[in-house]
């Protein structure tokens, strides 16, 4: 959906949305560059998010901004509650806190982790240096909004990769209340609580956030608990230059119930895999990052730049115990320079981004009941990415702006193999690659904007790929895809919408087929590809003062068409791509009174089934799910609540699926969807 209208009135925690009056006063912001305002607004090196919502228009291409009225009054358990209306983003939880996350089908036959991505955390990586990224660690009622960018329109991250950047984005004492304290319980044994406080004063802000959750899952062997707390201090040198420093610590305890065959997943939703309960499968993560940004103004230019470090240590016993610890560190620079050229606006931004890290692994044979036994490998893996990135925009008219971009990245994995009973498996792989991006926008009128864009992209692969035990497994390409899109996104009185219709030509897709039981999944480069959908998102007013004075019923729904296929391969012809739905589609009729009270039903719709294997044999069936919402959300201050009812049909379904090249009914692929559930949550803000 149009990313200002989400901070209006697409959300339940919003007090009612403007009217259509209102709405018909609402424009887009100007194109016109002038100097960066966001000092003169609260944080420099933090835009608000009106600020983060301007910026992100000016990008010719799918862009969102979530803000958090959209799910801080939700029981945002996992990513799919900030995601799930954003059109073009597949999001789905899998068990406990994990989900998974695809944009335009990146990363999308992934049993484990998730890939095609570009995470950050104030902008600030939180994937790994080889481009894995898990999000346990993303704690969903932490942020003041949340920017998707799809695809080549993430380069002003740095990002090269086909599902593009996504940018969790907290508050600073700027912006934050004094306090705020939520308390959320709800089915399966779900309970949360969460605390935060903010101030500024003089030069100095500060944020902290803390939460503890714990749930028992709605499957077996499927409980977790997690701590996680996050803050960031800030220092005001001058209207023209802030530095700011983040903490984020993470303690994740998560039981693992594993991937069931279709049948079981569907007629026993609830029991775990026989072999993940046998061998106790975890994933525990401790963590700590550490970073700093700095922003300075030149009048109309700017100039960022940062730092960052993070370790993890992962306990993950699963087909076998693998103990490691992840140490990532890196730098970015980003300047941007906005002025006039000749009688004509100009906007020009480049930026290098350092992202490196190493990975040390000892992976033990995994007994019963979850213990270590022998020493089974042992490995150091280390990765290096350096991105440099230019974009400009030249307004050949007030109204319009031709942009031209790129990106060159370049990017090396290396294993030191330190068991060697079995052979000598250390290896080295260096990946370069040069994307180019053209597009352009146009203001049709103040409420309405066009955009068109030809993009590359190139992704290199995680360390799970090379694995360098034979030649074969050692030969894993880079992924890189040609885009085109065309869009457009606007309001009418009473009425938004965000439209993108894209089209990729795919070389060496990054495939993560499941092999065998109990495994990890076989990366393979599946030659050539298209993905190419269409994204839309709508909203607008059915009914205004229908039984009370003020009152309103709004509609809005997000669809996505996704047709992703081989092109000619030598096996599998023009067969579907495996691992998501052709259609997918979710709408809401919510009826809201001016004092804050709404409610109303909701639904997510999978009307065709989508197949889990490259040969096209084994399929995820359609389903449909029946969700109810209501809750009061007064004003920025006092109390707010909620109940929310969701899948109140108890329907049997499957939320996801891993991947295969071909599957059979006996192949334990399946992620069943949890059932009936109820969820209510307070937060009081002073």
């Amino acid at each position: 959906m149009f990313p200002k209208i989400h901070a209006l009135c697409a959300a339940a925690a919003c007090a009612v949305a403007a009217s259509p009056a209102a709405l018909a006063q609402q424009t887009l912001p100007a194109i016109t560059i002038t100097a960066d305002p966001r000092a003169d607004r609260g944080a420099l090196t933090v835009p608000d998010t009106e600020q983060a919502i301007a910026d992100i228009e000016r990008i010719p291409g799918g862009v969102e901004v979530v803000p958090d009225t959209q799910f801080k009054n939700t029981p945002a358990q996992t990513v799919k509650d900030i995601l799930e209306r954003v059109p073009g983003v597949f999001a789905q939880p899998r068990y406990g806190d994990d989900a998974r996350v695809s944009i335009r089908g990146s990363g999308l036959s992934r049993n484990y982790g998730n890939r095609g991505i570009n995470m950050s955390m104030d902008g600030i990586p939180i994937n790994t240096s080889d481009g894995l990224v898990d999000l346990f660690e993303i704690d969903p009622t932490a942020y003041r909004y949340v920017e998707v960018y799809k695809g080549a329109n993430a380069l002003r991250y740095g990002a090269n990769s086909l599902g593009g950047a996504i940018n969790f984005v907290t508050p600073t004492g700027r912006d934050a209340a004094p306090f705020e304290g939520r308390l959320d319980i709800g089915s399966f044994g779900y309970r949360k609580a969460q605390a935060s406080t903010g101030a500024a004063g003089g030069p100095w802000d500060y944020f902290l956030t803390a939460s503890a959750q714990s749930v028992d899952g709605y499957r077996d062997h499927s409980d977790g608990k997690e701590q996680r707390a996050s803050g960031n201090l800030g220092y005001r040198f001058s209207a023209d230059a802030e530095t700011r420093f983040y903490l984020n610590l993470n303690r994740i305890r998560q039981r693992l119930p594993g991937e069931v065959t279709k049948d079981a997943a569907l007629n026993t939703p609830q029991a775990a895999d026989a072999e993940f309960e046998r061998l106790d499968q975890q994933r525990n993560i401790d963590s700590l990052r550490l970073a700093n940004k700095t922003m300075l103004r030149f009048g109309p230019a700017t100039l960022e730049f940062g730092l960052f470090g993070v370790h993890r240590h992962v306990m993950h016993p699963i087909y076998q115990w693998l103990d490691y610890r992840v140490q990532d560190y890196g730098g970015f620079v980003r300047a941007t320079d906005r002025r006039m050229i000749g009688g004509f606006h100009n906007e020009f931004a480049a930026g290098v981004k350092v992202h490196n890290g190493a990975i040390d692994t000892d992976q033990y044979i995994n007994l019963t009941g979850g213990h270590k036994g022998n020493l089974a490998a042992s490995m150091y893996d280390t990765s290096k990415n350096l991105s440099a990135y230019f974009e400009n925009s030249f307004f050949i008219r007030p109204d319009l702006a031709l942009v031209a971009g790129g990106q060159f990245q370049h990017a090396v994995r290396e294993r030191e193999d330190r068991y060697l009973s079995d052979g000598d498996q250390s290896g080295r792989r260096r990946y370069d690659n040069f994307s180019p991006k053209i597009g352009v926008l146009w203001d049709l009128d103040p409420d309405w904007q066009a955009y068109a864009n030809i993009s590359r992209s190139a992704e290199a692969p995680t360390f799970d790929a090379n694995t360098f035990a034979t030649p074969t497994s050692s030969d894993i390409e880079a992924q890189t895809a040609t885009t085109y899109e065309v869009g457009t996104r606007g309001r009418r009185p009473g009425f938004t919408w965000d439209v993108s219709l894209y089209h990729a030509r795919i070389e060496n897709e990054l495939q993560c087929l499941t092999t065998a039981p109990w495994s990890p999944c076989t990366i393979v480069n599946a030659g050539r590809t298209v993905h190419q959908g269409i994204e839309l998102g709508a909203e607008f007013a059915v009914l205004e003062s229908a039984l009370a004075t003020g009152d309103r019923v709004w509609f809005n729904a997000n669809y996505a068409y996704n047709d992703f296929r081989f092109d000619g391969d030598p096996v599998y012809g023009d067969n579907r791509l495996p691992g998501v739905p052709v259609h997918i589609l979710r709408a809401e009729v919510l009826y809201k009174l001016p004092g804050g009270f709404y409610a109303g039903p909701n639904v997510e719709w999978m009307p065709k089934s989508y197949y889990v294997d490259n040969a096209n044999t084994e399929t995820v069936d359609p389903y449909a799910l029946l969700n109810f919402r209501v809750g009061l959300a007064p004003a920025k201050q006092g109390w707010t609540g909620y109940i929310e009812g969701r899948n109140l049909t108890d329907r049997r379904y499957i939320a996801n699926a891993a991947a295969a090249g071909v599957a059979t009914p006996a192949s334990a692929l399946f992620n069943p969807g949890s059932g009936r559930s109820i969820y209510a949550g307070a937060r009081y803000t002073w």
